[in-house]
């Protein structure tokens, strides 16, 4: 369930060639604010599985800042709203630590179970953001190893993200479930 269609148009070429129908359902979920990401995918994908009545999934990716102790994780949304890129890339270098997380959380309810998956991307926010700007944070998120933003980056991004190593997981998880079944 998600409203971002940056994220579905994501979700649907990551899951898409494994045979995985991606539906989004617009429908606006009240999460909980907290730093415990587990503890609001759970509440969220819980909410979401009584409002449809189907297996589904929610996810939330957020960003855990090294020199704010792991600081926004559950909150990064908040965080990004407020300040935005530059202000965002002012904060960060203000802290004289620009190493940086990302992380994605996803919750799938199969109607009797919650199952969780993560997959979380090492990097550092650079002095100003770089490229464009429509996909929240991307702009200010260099991977390890790398030199451009997941916004430069483009489609490859699909190919490394936090998100591509939980989806990944949790494709695995329903491939074996319909083997099983």
């Amino acid at each position: 369930m998600s409203g971002n269609t940056n994220k579905v148009a994501e979700v649907q070429r990551i899951l898409g060639p494994v045979g995985v129908e991606v539906v989004s359902v617009p429908k606006k979920i009240e999460e909980l604010q907290t730093e415990n990401v587990e503890n609001l995918v759970r509440d969220k994908v819980i909410k979401a599985f009584g409002a449809v009545g189907r297996p589904l999934f929610v996810e939330h990716t957020g960003l855990y800042l090294k020199g704010l102790n792991g600081l926004p994780a559950g909150l990064t949304q908040i965080f990004w709203d407020r300040l935005e890129a530059d202000r965002f890339a002012d904060l960060v270098a203000g802290l004289g630590d620009a190493r940086v997380t990302a992380k994605t959380v996803l919750g799938y309810c199969d109607g009797r179970e919650v199952h969780m998956f993560e997959g979380s991307v090492d990097g550092t926010v650079p002095r100003s953001p770089k490229g464009p700007n429509h996909f929240q944070w991307d702009c200010v998120f260099v991977p390890s190893g790398g030199s451009m933003t997941f916004a430069e980056m483009g489609l490859a991004k699909d190919e490394i993200s936090m998100r591509r190593k939980a989806l990944d997981l949790f494709a695995a998880h329903i491939k074996a479930a319909r083997t099983r079944a």
